[in-house]
């Protein structure tokens, strides 16, 4: 019946029997042989798999292999979680904290900054000092914030202690009490890495912070992963590192005086989110898992064995030449922590690559997250990727990985220290990195990890924002590009479009693309029928490109080089496989980095 006063009865007959209403039909059930067959159809049309190859090739195939030597499969399976525990689940209840970011370097200027975005969407405010703020602007950095309603977490490498009490007399002006998520942020080990601080001061600076924040009531310690990320770092060494200097940590803190549970409870991680959905989210799920073990380890107790996670959309990944594409990597990421159940998310603002972020640059921020939770509903689910097959698999692979790589960091011993600190100073940890950095930087080099408006579909024409400051200083993924657009070559290329448009325009393309990634342009050729037409458009740049088909290059591509030859160029490229008489090639696969610098020296 209705509860509706005065409405019908609903009539009994068109109700289903429980139980009775299936969203799928018995011919949408189909197993793994099913899928492979049809996959190595389509596969085999592409001509990437034999006509004799099994249909179970098709996962060979499709699957990849992470930095961390990780293999993802292109689906996941029941079967890929057999014996597999999960554990690492998120623990938030409901929305996630949109954490604001403030560096100088004006204070009045940052202020500003910090009340419009506590005004539209933020709720808590991370401050760095040392690019041109320090601890004697935080009354005016911070100048009617309402600190016990937003968190403040600090972020003063060369000046912990001093700033920790500058927070605390600013709480004790205003007569409140700091939020409980309020943090010190003393990161003795982060500052050692990223400025080469003293580390042996940095962990006295520790103890002090510790016992001030115990004293009112605040967290006082961030373990910032980001510091290895930024280097190159893969996900596993970030979380190893993070393990180990939580580790660090703990064993400092107690020696001290501390008890266990009172220095868990001063504990925020810091990780960074990437566009890579999947792995972020098993990356969250992964160092909960692993923190929890060493919790278990270290005697503590169920209760305090949770990490606090501000998990920060990552700055390599950003590209300087058009940024605008930072708005989409920076909503993945941060869907990906809000979705792996970060407790609080830094979306760092797109124009960051330029200078300092203007208030374009810190809306978009932090309307990102504000939209995924009030829009998209993402915070609604505590565990949204839960129970898939994929997440689940990557989440036990990546621990497993990653508590190796701890294990690595943790036998370390050099001069006297041992852990993370012998790691850092023997060269070890960052060796790794370098390592696998290097890797990376490879696979974009030849455009196996695309860079899109960088590396792929880039503009040469675009003009960028302008923006105080200095850009942000870490190595982006795409630095060896960016350096070469930031010098754009002084002659264009001709483009020798060899026949009809139709028949040209797809190489034609692809070679466009690939000299605009180096910064060199072109001057096309347009339609033609011959080699008289080809020479017709040629205007006596010293490098020439041929695009069109094979055909075409198999019957006049030679006349078409020996013709450039004799009217001046000095150096003919051709789009595709080599003919006889070119001095470089470039098609799918190419290292396209190491082809733009040789052409680049050609033009040059």
């Amino acid at each position: 019946m209705t509860d509706v006063e005065g409405g019908l009865d609903e009539p009994a007959e068109l109700e289903p029997v429980q139980g009775s209403l299936r969203l799928a039909s018995p011919d949408d059930q189909h197993d793994a042989a099913a899928w492979e067959a049809a996959t190595a159809a389509v596969l085999r049309k592409a001509r990437r798999l034999g006509e004799d190859d099994p249909d179970s090739a098709v996962w060979d195939k499709l699957s990849r292999t992470t930095l961390d030597g990780i293999a993802v499969a292109p689906i996941g399976t029941r079967d890929s979680l057999a014996d597999l525990a999960t554990s690492g689940r998120p623990t938030r209840a409901g929305d996630w904290d949109i954490r604001s970011w403030v560096f100088g370097p004006d204070a009045k200027a940052a202020n500003e900054a910090v009340l419009v975005d506590l005004e539209n969407g933020a709720t808590s405010l991370w401050v760095e000092l040392g690019r041109g703020l320090v601890a004697a602007d935080l009354p005016t950095v911070l100048h009617r914030v309402l600190a016990d309603l937003a968190p403040v977490t600090l972020d003063a490498p060369h000046e912990p202690v001093a700033a920790a009490r500058a927070l605390l007399a600013f709480l004790d002006d205003q007569g409140v009490d700091g939020h409980p998520g309020t943090n010190l942020g003393v990161d003795p080990v982060g500052a050692h890495l990223r400025h080469g601080l003293d580390v042996d001061a940095g962990l006295d600076a520790l103890v002090d912070v510790a016992r001030l924040a115990l004293e009112h009531g605040v967290l006082g310690v961030v373990v910032d992963a980001t510091a290895l990320h930024d280097r190159g770092a893969t996900d596993a060494q970030e979380l190893g590192y993070a393990i180990a200097t939580g580790a660090a940590y703990l064993r400092v803190l107690t020696a001290a005086g501390l008890s266990l549970e009172e220095a868990l409870g001063l504990v925020e991680f810091r990780l960074a989110a990437t566009d890579e959905q999947f792995p972020t989210i098993a990356k969250l799920r992964a160092a909960r898992r692993l923190w929890a073990r060493v919790v278990e380890l270290s005697g503590g107790s169920d209760e305090v064995a949770g990490m606090c996670q501000h998990v920060v959309t990552s700055r390599p990944m950003l590209s300087k030449y058009d940024p605008w594409v930072n708005m989409l990597r920076g909503t993945v990421a941060a869907f990906a922590a809000g979705a792996g159940g970060a407790e609080a998310v830094t979306v760092v603002p797109f124009d960051i690559t330029l200078g300092v972020p203007d208030a374009l640059g810190r809306r978009v921020a932090r309307n990102t997250s504000s939209l995924l939770i009030s829009e998209s509903h993402v915070a609604r689910v505590a565990d949204p990727a839960g129970g898939s097959y994929a997440v689940e698999r990557l989440t036990d692979d990546l621990a497993r990985v990653a508590w190796e790589e701890l294990g690595r960091i943790e036998a370390a011993s050099y001069d006297g220290r041992s852990g993370v600190l012998a790691a850092l100073a023997d060269g070890s940890l960052l060796g790794r990195v370098e390592e696998a950095a290097a890797v990376r930087a490879g696979e974009v080099a030849t455009r196996r990890r695309p860079l899109t408006g960088l590396t792929e579909f880039p503009h040469l024409a675009e003009t960028l924002p302008e923006r105080d400051g200095e850009p942000d200083p870490v190595r982006r993924h795409g630095a060896a590009f960016e350096a070469l657009r930031d010098d754009p070559a002084a002659a264009p290329v001709f483009l020798a479009t060899l026949g009809p448009v139709a028949a040209h325009t797809a190489r034609a393309t692809f070679a466009s693309n690939l000299l605009a990634a180096g910064g060199i342009a072109v001057e096309v050729a347009g339609p033609t029928d011959g080699v008289e037409a080809v020479l017709a458009a040629y205007d006596g740049q010293s490098v020439a490109c041929l695009a069109g088909t094979d055909t075409a290059y198999a019957e006049w591509g030679t006349d078409v080089v020996a013709a450039l030859r004799e009217a001046g160029a000095t150096h003919v490229i051709i789009a595709g496989r080599p003919v006889d008489g070119v001095d470089d090639s470039a098609a799918m696969g190419v290292d396209a980095l190491a082809f733009l610098t040789r052409t680049r020296e050609a033009l040059a």
